[in-house]
């Protein structure tokens, strides 16, 4: 049963009443969940331990590459010491 019987659920603070009562919007999020403050632009308010449990870590690219590097298929790396094969640059789109 909610603890606060004059705040309802899932209500939007404005600025102003977020201000004036920022103790009971932090205990709210903390007892009740996101809080949301504001009505043109919103904002939630979470404790810090249920945001670090959803934020998504992001991994260096190197990293990345190493993790979903295909599985199960042989790559034919060339060798470094072979002459390099000539690419044409030319547009074999032109009209003729």
């Amino acid at each position: 049963m909610n603890e606060h019987p004059n705040v309802k659920p899932n209500r939007i603070w404005t600025v102003s009443e977020a201000k004036a009562n920022l103790s009971e919007v932090l205990h709210l999020a903390e007892k009740e969940g996101p809080q949301h403050i504001g009505t043109r632009k919103t904002f939630v308010v979470v404790p810090q331990d249920v945001w670090a449990s959803r934020a998504v870590a992001e991994k260096p690219l190197g990293q990345w590459l190493v993790d979903n590097l295909p599985r199960g298929t042989e790559l034919q790396i060339p060798s470094r010491k072979e002459t390099p094969r000539e690419i044409s640059f030319t547009n074999h789109h032109q009209e003729k």
